[in-house]
């Protein structure tokens, strides 16, 4: 004997199914193809990395929502002489099939607005219009691809056909003429329209208000999952719903009717292989990273201990006295005191970094990943942009002690002129290394011809294919540079080689502060331009500057497409091995040879460190 209410029995059910998948559901796309190598636990970066899917919280809660309604209604003794339950659980089950086999879903019930709706009547208080809002089910494919669900039955669109066709009657019946109304096969008129059609028209619209990236439309896909074209029933048939998934098809969108059988993958009980990230043979070098291989905590010595660390940057009474009256001058008060606060926090950092260093050294960790990929290093090549060459010379010239200065004019032999030593310019990296030399090939820096990259400049490269995480990120760069002031730029940037030794500066000149983007103040522009460079080549950043990495994770989501946090290896590839990292994350290291109590007149004098 049948249960009143089966349907709603088989309903029940199912959604509870669901709401167990959701609590353990955890989208591909949540991985992005990021080394760590900051010394943080591996779950420290997970909300910038494994971010939780937009919407996807919300769509538990409506699933657990009328789940509990639904056997509410079931539990109650009096259901079975009750009409049945009015449930959103169909389109709730719809919408989850889509999420759980949509590859690089990025978003669930994301509402994108048009440029301009013609019913829009009034502006929000900022005064720009919005637009008309549309609300897509699923953002799939890394944004390139929307999937929207309409749980419509023949019998709801055949009322809508019944209203037209009254419409129509009624035109006929004005006109006077005695004529009969048309029949349905002729009821296809210009006039014709139904929900289904404007809800794909609207989709669309907003498609093209919102492109993914710089100009890419995505594509729409509409499951109709209860329109039914093979009804025999003359009550629940009519040719118009036919033609309404023709006239969707010729918009341009792609139809899906019935709904989504839950599908089993073969490699479902095989355990997933974890994703192994390595850098590419060409690294792309951003400012940060070009500090960090200058810097004394580099390349000294070891502390003994985490207290010996400590003591090595415990700032000399001398220093304390220069740096005291330094801060009055600049601050032209009679009391500095409070600002003087800032050393010991200095110092701090300084000794974190080297005992940082001393679980595993920046070098050492470059040396094992770098070697893995080419175990003679002999195709390692180093490269950074023109801007962050200047700028660490700048820094160096500043505050860098006299070996991180020699350090410095090594690195960049290949544009800057030795002033300050006779020794080989290859050996002059390493000499006061604890490593040996040519320990890594760095020497020399390449440098990029222009500040961004373009069809010119490009010409002498051969990138690397592009995965969707570098696209993105690619993208992304382009259209935050756009929105800069060219003058601006190149009053802030003095032309390449513009000095034999730019790093030799007048002593009273403060470092020029970088220019921030006028997309977010927490980015600055020659950051960017590191990063453009190396996305579009499809090569590794290696950089400290972990911050301006989570500012532009964050960038590319705004963006349009910034859901793309995903390692799908662009030939389309599942294996584990071979996926390139496009961000590389080291741990800090600051120019740190001045600030230790063992330096003196220049030369570090005290203990066995160098």
């Amino acid at each position: 004997m049948t249960r009143p209410h089966e349907e709603l029995y088989e309903l029940c059910d199912c959604l509870r199914s669901v709401s167990v998948e959701l609590d353990s559901y955890e989208p591909e796309s949540q991985h992005s193809p990021i080394i760590d190598s900051s010394g943080e636990e591996p779950g420290e970066l997970k909300p910038q990395t494994r971010e939780v899917l937009p919407g996807l919280r919300f769509l538990r809660d409506e699933v657990k929502r009328d789940l509990q309604v639904l056997q509410k209604f079931l539990d109650d003794p009096e259901s079975s002489s009750l009409p049945p339950l009015s449930t959103n659980a169909p389109y709730l089950v719809a919408v989850w099939q889509e999420l759980r086999q949509a590859r690089g879903a990025v978003a669930i019930y994301r509402t994108f607005h048009t440029a301009v709706h013609p019913q829009t009547s009034r502006k929000p208080k900022n005064g720009a219009a919005k637009g008309h809002g549309v609300k897509v089910d699923v953002v799939a494919d890394n944004g390139r691809r929307w999937i929207r669900v309409n749980t419509i039955k023949n019998s709801r669109i055949l009322m809508e056909f019944r209203e037209l066709d009254s419409y129509l009657t009624s035109s006929d019946e004005d006109d006077g003429d005695g004529r009969s109304c048309p029949k349905k096969e002729n009821l296809i008129p210009q006039e014709f329209d139904n929900s289904v059609l404007r809800m794909g028209r609207e989709l669309l619209e907003a498609a093209r208000a919102n492109p993914h990236g710089s100009n890419e439309i995505p594509s729409v896909t509409m499951r109709l999952t209860r329109l039914n074209l093979s009804d025999t029933n003359h009550e629940t048939s009519d040719p118009r719903i036919a033609y309404t998934i023709d006239c969707l098809q010729r918009m341009g969108i792609d139809v899906q009717l019935g709904e989504k059988q839950g599908i089993v993958k073969e490699m479902d009980n095989v355990p997933a292989q974890p994703i192994v990230l390595e850098p590419t043979t060409h690294i792309n070098l951003d400012l940060s990273a070009l500090i960090a291989l200058i810097s004394d905590t580099t390349h000294s010595h070891l502390p003994r201990d985490p207290e010996d660390a400590i003591t090595r940057f415990i700032p000399s009474q001398q220093y304390v006295e220069w740096k005291k009256q330094r801060v009055q001058m600049l601050s032209d008060s009679p009391d500095a005191a409070s600002t003087w606060e800032d050393s010991g926090i200095h110092s701090r950092v300084l000794a974190d970094q080297a005992q940082q260093e001393m679980k595993k050294g920046l070098l050492q960790d470059m040396h094992d990943r770098l070697g893995s990929i080419s175990p003679t290093l002999q195709n390692i090549q180093f490269w950074t942009t023109q801007e962050a060459r200047r700028r660490c010379l700048q820094i160096v010239s500043k505050i860098a002690g006299t070996r991180e200065r020699q350090r410095a004019e090594a690195l960049f032999s290949c544009s800057v002129c030795s002033h300050t030593t006779t020794i080989p310019t290859h050996d002059q990296f390493w000499v006061h290394s604890r490593y040996p030399s040519n320990f890594i090939p760095l020497m020399p820096i390449r440098l990029y011809p222009s500040s961004e990259p373009d069809a010119t400049s490009l010409e002498s490269f051969q990138p690397n294919p592009s995965s969707p995480f570098m696209t993105s990120l690619a993208s992304t760069c382009r259209i935050i540079l756009s929105q800069e002031d060219i003058s601006r730029l190149r009053e802030s940037q003095s032309p390449p080689g513009h000095s034999a030794a730019p790093y030799l500066t007048n002593d009273e000149d403060d470092i020029p502060p970088a220019v921030v983007t006028l997309t977010n103040s927490k980015l600055t522009v020659h950051t960017v331009q590191s990063m453009l460079w190396g996305a579009t080549l499809g090569w590794t950043t290696l950089t400290t500057n972990k911050s301006s990495v989570k500012v532009l994770l964050k960038e590319m989501k705004r963006s349009g497409g910034g859901g793309v946090l995903n390692n799908e290896p662009p030939n389309g590839d599942d294996t584990a091995r071979g996926c390139r990292a496009a961000i590389w994350i080291m741990k800090p290291r600051s120019l740190a040879e001045g600030s230790r109590s063992d330096y003196c007149n220049g030369v570090i004098s005290m203990g066995k460190t160098v």
